[in-house]
């Protein structure tokens, strides 16, 4: 950058880095207030917020942040009350789909706000709450592969009911129903105690992709941000690859 120094370049970058942890921890922080609301705090007896705090953890959500989270709903806190979930689906840039799940305490602002992101790139809505078919719900974990061995932990996952096992680039890649994510991670924890997790989310996962050039993957990346920069955002899935 022309002008300007290394360190400066690179304190910007890190800001806008911990800038985006910061709203993603955020965006956890209220996913695991509203579970904890509508299933109380305990994660061992409310399987939404066990999966929203696994979620939280494989992306270095602070344990602090988590406790904090759950202290807020044991202590009373309102805070989630008017919170409601939205799930719109829509195609951009030449037939890509996208998922964009939502929550809200302002419905009429996220309707406006959607509407406008969509129109504004010539895209189109469909029917909310309905789940394209070229997506599947699927559990999806993953983590580095030389924390275990690869036939003890492709026998341990297809045992608790995983559907698919992959060793690709040095990371494990486990697929799940939704109802075996649990028991799957379950099973993974108790037998390699493991700490760190790449990814352990339920998801959507495109079963039919759409390859697009280097400057249509641009303006979809940016696209993405521009969803995920919204408050009421809480995560965006796309079927678009690229090179």
């Amino acid at each position: 950058m022309s002008g300007h120094s290394k360190w400066a370049t690179t304190k910007n970058h890190k800001a806008a880095v911990d800038a985006k942890r910061s709203q993603m921890f955020q965006k956890f922080s209220k996913e695991i207030i509203v579970a904890a609301t509508l299933g109380g705090p305990d994660p061992d007896s409310n399987p939404s917020l066990k999966l929203a705090i696994a979620k939280a953890k494989a992306k270095s959500m602070p344990k602090a942040n988590i406790e904090k989270a759950i202290a807020k709903v044991a202590g009373g806190s309102k805070e989630a009350a008017n919170y409601q979930s939205y799930l719109y689906s829509g195609t951009a840039f030449g037939g890509v789909n996208f998922i964009v799940s939502c929550l809200t305490d302002n419905f009429n602002r996220l309707s406006s706000n959607i509407k406008h992101f969509f129109s504004k790139h010539n895209g189109q809505l469909g029917k909310q709450g309905i789940i394209p078919y070229v997506f599947d719900q699927k559990g999806l974990i993953e983590f580095p592969s030389n924390v275990s061995g690869e036939e003890e932990t492709m026998m341990t996952v297809l045992d608790a009911g995983a559907e698919d096992f992959r060793n690709e680039d040095g990371t494990y890649t486990i697929i799940t129903s939704p109802s075996a994510f649990q028991k799957v991670k379950q099973s993974l924890d108790e037998t390699f105690k493991i700490e760190n997790y790449t990814t352990a989310e339920v998801t959507y996962i495109p079963n039919t992709e759409i390859e697009v050039d280097e400057e249509k993957a641009s303006q979809i990346e940016q696209f993405v941000d521009f969803l995920e920069d919204d408050e009421d955002v809480q995560e965006v899935w796309h079927n678009a690859i690229w090179e």
